[in-house]
């Protein structure tokens, strides 16, 4: 059994865990990342690889980034919430641990984890829609990842679904991630609170009393009591995912779309108004199958299984 790290980069925060080849989490840590320095965010990375090889014998370390991976699978090109800039992260962080290290988007590890793992199995071309702070997706075709020419495709949340719309990360505006991720959840419900108090009370008692207090966990919490300022967020953002499902099944016609991120531990108060607005509008409606529609099974754990498994893989093909 040959034991790997497998650590999921995100804008707030780095998942580190010890994975056997049967997709097993052995041990699990979890840091904070300063964002705003790359140099401190590979800091943190090698910290707990280190840590972590201490107590267990590794042959590679796996690094799921939310950001563009280039074709070598070795540099961040662009990372819309982190500092990355044509970042060499690979080459930094194995010089400073000594063991090989692989680099993916975070989204591509999670769908591997999926297929390899989880709610994925047995499909061999799945679109994963991660729904957290932005909208990370990663695409299997005929059981691979599919990377694109230069090794960045499976970046939908940056097409743009209303022209000259909010300001997105990435530099343009009315991307397809400020109305259908974590983030547009909340400003779904300060915006609510700000224009409409009187009917937004529970949002703003989690959020103690202010709009800018209320954050995606007390959106969750108040729609699961029933909250119909909460739930009539869900069903905008909801709306907005099943809508771009339905574009992108035009495109590319998979046969499964798991939904993972932190958003997706909603359940069913994503998911379901998701499926309603994928089947209202998925062209050819009537005369086509309609795609399986999937929570992820693996969670928060997704990317870390995922990038200590790609790994592994990337290790064996190198021997």
């Amino acid at each position: 059994m040959r034991l790997t790290i497998g650590i999921d980069v995100g804008g707030t925060k780095a998942a580190a865990g010890v994975v056997d080849d049967k997709g097993r989490i052995i041990e699990k840590l979890k840091r904070s990342t300063p964002a705003a320095s790359p140099p401190e965010t590979e800091q943190v990375i090698a910290d707990v690889v280190t840590e972590l090889a201490s107590r267990h014998e590794v042959a590679a370390v796996g690094i799921g980034a939310a950001g563009f991976i280039d074709g070598t699978r070795s540099f961040v090109l662009f990372a819309p919430n982190l500092a990355w800039r044509g970042e060499p992260l690979r080459t930094s962080v194995q010089e400073k641990i000594g063991l090989p290290v692989f680099v993916e988007n975070d989204a591509n590890a999670s769908l591997w984890a999926e297929a390899r793992f989880g709610a994925a199995r047995g499909y061999q071309e799945v679109f994963l829609i991660a729904v957290g702070t932005g909208i990370g997706a990663s695409l299997l075709i005929g059981g691979d990842i599919y990377r694109g020419r230069f090794g960045i495709a499976g970046e939908p949340g940056h097409y743009r679904v209303v022209p000259d719309g909010r300001l997105c990360g990435c530099g343009n505006r009315g991307c397809w991630e400020q109305y259908a991720s974590g983030s547009a959840l909340v400003a779904e419900a300060r915006d609510f609170a700000r224009r409409s108090p009187e009917g937004a009370m529970r949002l703003l008692q989690l959020g103690g009393g202010t709009p800018e207090g209320i954050s995606g966990p007390q959106v969750t919490q108040a729609a699961r009591e029933g909250d119909p300022a909460a739930l009539r967020c869900f069903q905008i953002v909801g709306n907005w995912l099943g809508q771009g499902m339905a574009d992108l099944a035009a495109i590319i016609d998979p046969g499964c779309f798991i939904i993972g991120g932190g958003v997706s531990e909603a359940g069913s108060l994503l998911i379901d108004p998701a499926r309603w607005a994928y089947e209202r509008s998925l062209p050819g409606r009537g005369y086509r199958d309609f795609a399986d529609i999937r929570l992820a099974e693996l969670g928060a754990d997704a990317g870390v299984v995922g990038a200590a498994d790609l790994a592994r893989r990337f290790v064996a093909a190198q021997a």
